[in-house]
């Protein structure tokens, strides 16, 4: 009996229905697809070229550099809404310590009355020892109280002033936080293309990516090579040309102005800077910086744009050549103006 009951509790080895052993079958080949990348997780990307390579990554550069343009307006703008914001601060502290003192000597006059009892004028008179003297200091009493009334009126004037600053300096504080905050979305987005364009080079051969990366020429050029090319160029447009020569080879660093790495705009900047010129930090305000020029008039020193989003820069610097610094994977060079789409240019002096 107890034989017969172990056999019957024992499972089948034919227990499946054949749906049972589909689904199951099915879950299996679901997960062994899940774990092979058919989701798109681990699914091997599809082999580009190296000449599509070359077309993703400059697209992506290319947004990148718009997206660089975005965060040096926006870090531009919270750095005045900080100084503004420092400065307000500043103002405000030095009202709050004028107030402080107005209020003290309003103080010292409310302890005084108050030691004096407050006597009526006509029985001050009655028992003084000299009445001259008394109205005397009545006169001088009343011009007091006058004056007591014009600190006042100051320290409720003041208190109006402070509460001014802190309102302007709220309103500040606002912009500063709102500059800060698209900072960070501007930062994401180019980590994100800059982080994509690498991943791409990184599955080329050097070879390969030396040969996406070969325009432009980074070779040594002096002080003398550069004037050599101005003609009737201005001063400061010469001397501008002649610190982009020096800067060949530096590193470009989205964001940055010099004096060792530089983005596009921050080359021309820096470049003009050096020249004492002031210009503008992105490229959409330093093409309206100077006089427009069409493309044939150029001479060193124009600024020159391209991409229909004003979103590069480069100084031209004659024979059909500009130093620009381009992206990420290339240094500050010298390149074809017609290496990329033009889209206009501006001389600054």
């Amino acid at each position: 009996m107890t034989a017969h009951v172990a056999a019957h509790r024992r499972p089948s080895r034919h227990s499946l229905s054949g749906s049972t052993v589909r689904t199951a079958a099915t879950i299996a080949l679901a997960g062994a697809a899940t774990a092979a990348g058919l989701d798109g997780t681990g699914q091997a990307a599809p082999r580009l070229t190296p000449e599509q390579v070359k077309a993703r990554v400059d697209k992506l550069y290319q947004e990148a550099e718009t997206a660089t343009q975005k965060y040096d307006a926006a870090r531009e703008k919270a750095d005045t809404a900080e100084k503004r914001l420092r400065t307000l601060g500043d103002e405000a502290a030095r009202r709050q310590q004028k107030l402080n003192s107005a209020r003290d000597a309003l103080g010292s006059i409310a302890a005084a009355q108050y030691r004096d009892g407050g006597i009526d004028p006509v029985m001050r008179l009655l028992l003084s020892d000299d009445p001259r003297r008394y109205l005397d200091g009545a006169a001088f009493a009343e011009q007091a109280g006058a004056r007591q009334a014009a600190a006042v009126a100051d320290v409720r004037r003041q208190l109006r002033e402070i509460g001014r600053l802190r309102g302007d300096a709220h309103v500040e504080l606002t912009s500063f936080r709102s500059r800060q905050e698209e900072l960070r979305r501007q930062k994401k987005t180019v980590t994100a293309k800059l982080d994509e364009a690498r991943r791409l080079l990184s599955r080329l051969s050097p070879r390969r990516r030396a040969a996406i990366d070969g325009n432009g020429d980074t070779g040594h050029v002096t002080r003398a090579d550069a004037r050599t090319a101005l003609g009737t160029t201005s001063p400061r447009a010469a001397a501008a040309v002649a610190y982009a020569y020096e800067k060949l080879g530096s590193p470009y660093v989205w964001g940055a102005t010099g004096p060792h790495a530089f983005d596009c705009s921050g080359l021309t900047q820096a470049a003009y800077r050096s020249a004492g010129v002031s210009l503008p930090r992105t490229t959409y305000a330093q093409i309206n910086a100077g006089r427009r020029v069409p493309r044939s008039e150029l001479r060193p020193g124009d600024l020159v744009f391209f991409y229909s989003g004003i979103s590069h820069v480069g100084l031209y610097v004659g024979n059909g050549q500009m130093i620009h610094a381009p992206n990420p994977s290339a240094p500050v060079r010298l390149a074809p103006v017609d290496q990329m789409p033009f889209a206009g240019a501006a001389r600054v002096v």
